[in-house]
């Protein structure tokens, strides 16, 4: 509480109101910010950064970047890569995949775009998932498990997900996928040279290490198994079957033996039976399906006078497989990418557009395809186009713009769905979908769930955070017990109370039946004194932080090596460098930690009565950096206004 110097003399009143017995208020509105006489006092709030709140599986962000960066430490001996990669990999068992590959939209919601340029938080995952890769980190699994089994029909980013999250849970699982490998579309959707094989392998390797995590490749569940088999065998049934058929165009004679799914381009080329493509390739997309597709298509080049039985249609329709020694004939293809929206509005990542374009790539923009022109054997010859104009989200042809690109095989990459036939009929929504609850539970199946593309083609990343809260859903279910509301901010919080824990400075148990326990928030042991979690409700925005504590700096870059136009054939070595270390600190030391402390000091550099203080080292951690004495607070809303991250609130000070 603050009163002012006339008031404490004319009413003997202390600061410590409610220890010392007077309970009279009051009318409180008459008493808040009147000036420097006010009853708010500093409290520390902590709430959820933009980053976090815009990453569909929810990380911890701010957190393991406060760990790169050296802020937060670790416990024990353990190393910061170490710390990091635990932290990172709450939410998402895949850092280095991701950290290449992900669109990040935390970035795109990253607060310090209000002051120069985002953080880069993909590049220091990458580098957290790249440092565990090196030494070889391992995952923890609880020794007793529940004597439960869960069926996960899906090997992709969802399947893996789940997997590993149940089993920190304590619950066995078996995975069924009609491949060879594991990794779904991070290893048949996405080329080599942007997904390191090496690294996936691990990455997925070590979620089987676990232990009691059953394999059944080559298994395709309602051919090859029954869903009445599964209810028979299993506790539970999570359906993560990702999306594998891809959307012909809607144009006439779109069924034309050589115009092929992006899908089923890149699944043939990650399967190594696609060697060659054709002469000249147009694709129809925009996103970064589109970018992978020709972006592939220019590494593999074309065969001159390629017979009709080995032609790249045969070879995607999985009729052939091309012979390795093709490539060694192999010259450079032309190829196009045409998209609906104009360059700034296109869905890909702006790099892998640039790297497109570098790599000798024509893009056409804000042009729509009208029909696909055919020769006299059937076979698409070229793809008539025009420009085009956007009414409510539909593309309008302009009269008069109309023009044909000249292609031996058109690929389609604007969308793509579940394949829910063989025996899984029943699951179908209507679209090749499977519907979901908010709980991610399958409607009218009881014990049956659902996460990933199948449920809405979107994000590796949002497959995964889906996996997690399905997995979550699951084990309620095992235990029966009932499903609690999701919280409004649905991601991985930073737990101030395990934090305490961890640093063995939880508090005292309070003991309500004590009758000389002191209540309300004064200096008791048993209280997390002048701390407030909002995180699992409120967002910060930038307006709440002071940004004229953060100067100009720019961000440490990724090196890139990617091929010019005349060295792209045959360049299948990954394109970028990750951080090392140096770097990698540096660019955690950008972000700005919004809503939670990050030691500057300035709170307690310039209040004027000294009110706040920094916490004793053996009493401190994350979020208990410093404290505030409201005896000396005057509401003066200093500490307040200079505190870089929003994470001091004036409140109501009274203990």
């Amino acid at each position: 509480m603050a009163t002012s110097r006339d008031d404490m003399e004319k009413q003997d009143l202390t600061f410590r109101r409610f220890k010392d017995g007077d309970h009279n208020y009051s009318r409180i509105g008459d008493d808040i910010f009147n000036e420097d006489t006010s009853y708010k006092c500093p409290t520390y709030v902590h709430r959820t950064p933009p980053c976090q709140g815009s990453c569909p599986s929810g990380e911890d962000i701010r957190g393991w970047l406060q760990i790169v960066r050296g802020i937060e430490k670790p416990t024990g001996e353990m190393s910061m890569e170490e710390y990091a990669f635990r932290r990172s990999t709450d939410a998402n068992p895949f850092p280095a995949m991701m950290g290449r590959v992900c669109p990040a939209p935390c970035q795109d919601g990253c607060n310090r775009n209000a002051v120069d340029d985002f953080v880069g938080i993909n590049s220091v995952e990458q580098f957290i998932g790249d440092s565990a890769y090196e030494n070889k980190y391992t995952f923890e699994a609880p020794a007793q498990l529940s004597g439960k089994k869960i069926a996960i029909i899906g090997g992709g980013p969802a399947g893996m997900a789940a997997a590993y999250q149940l089993r920190r849970m304590g619950h066995a699982s078996v995975i069924f996928d009609d491949h060879a490998e594991l990794g779904g579309m991070m290893r048949y959707g996405i080329p080599g040279y942007r997904t390191p094989r090496d690294v996936l392998d691990h990455e997925c390797q070590r979620i089987v290490d676990m232990g009691d995590i059953e394999l059944r490749m080559n298994t395709r569940v309602g051919r090859d198994v029954s869903i009445e088999d599964l209810d028979k065998e299993f506790d539970a049934v999570l359906w993560a079957l990702g999306c594998k058929s891809g959307r012909k165009l809607p144009v006439p004679n779109s069924d034309a033996p050589n115009c092929v799914s992006g899908v089923a381009f890149l699944e043939a080329f990650n399967k190594g039976t696609l060697q060659v493509t054709a002469d000249k390739v147009v694709c129809v997309g925009g996103g970064d399906t589109s970018i992978d597709v020709v972006s592939v298509a220019r590494r593999l080049g074309k065969l001159e006078n390629l017979d009709k039985e080995v032609r790249p249609e045969q070879v995607i329709g999985g009729y052939v497989a091309h012979d390795s020694a093709f490539a060694a004939a192999r010259g450079g293809a032309e190829v196009t990418l045409t998209s609906l929206f104009e360059r700034e509005e296109m869905t890909a990542t702006d790099h892998e557009v640039e790297d497109a374009l570098r790599e000798g790539v024509r893009i056409d923009n804000g042009v729509m395809p009208l029909e696909v022109v055919l020769d006299s054997d059937g076979r698409a010859k070229a793809l008539k186009m025009a420009k085009c104009t956007m009414d409510d989200g539909r593309p309008v042809p302009v009269e008069g713009t109309e023009y044909e690109i000249e292609c031996d095989l058109v690929v389609s990459a604007i969308g793509q769905g579940g394949d829910l036939s063989e025996g899984l009929e029943s699951l179908d929504n209507g679209r090749g979908l499977i519907d979901a609850d908010a709980f991610y539970q399958v409607p009218g199946r009881e014990g049956h769930f659902v996460a990933g593309d199948i449920i809405r083609p979107h994000l590796l990343t949002t497959a995964i955070g889906q996996a997690s809260i399905a997995a979550e859903s699951i084990d309620h279910f095992l235990k029966q017990e009932e499903q609690k509301k999701r919280p409004k901010v649905d991601v991985h919080h930073f737990e101030l109370m395990q934090k305490l824990h961890e640093a063995n400075l939880a508090p005292e148990e309070f003991n309500a039946n004590d009758p000389n326990e002191e209540r309300g928030t004064f200096s008791g042991n048993w209280a997390v004194h002048n701390y407030e979690d909002r995180s699992s409700a409120e967002i910060i925005a930038s307006d709440r932080l002071f940004l004229g504590h953060f100067p100009y700096t720019p961000r440490n870059l990724r090196s890139s090596y990617g091929p010019s136009a005349d060295e792209v054939l045959g360049h299948f070595e990954e394109r970028g460098v990750g951080l090392d270390t140096e770097q990698a600190v540096n660019e955690a030391e950008r972000c700005m930690s919004c809503g939670m402390c990050f030691e500057c000091d300035n709170c307690v550099i310039y209040c004027p009565q000294d009110a706040i203080f920094r916490v004793k080292k053996n009493q401190a951690t994350t979020g208990r950096y410093v404290d505030t004495d409201y005896d000396k607070c005057i509401g003066c809303h200093i500490c307040s206004d200079v505190c870089p991250t929003g994470y001091i609130d004036m409140a109501m000070g009274d203990h």
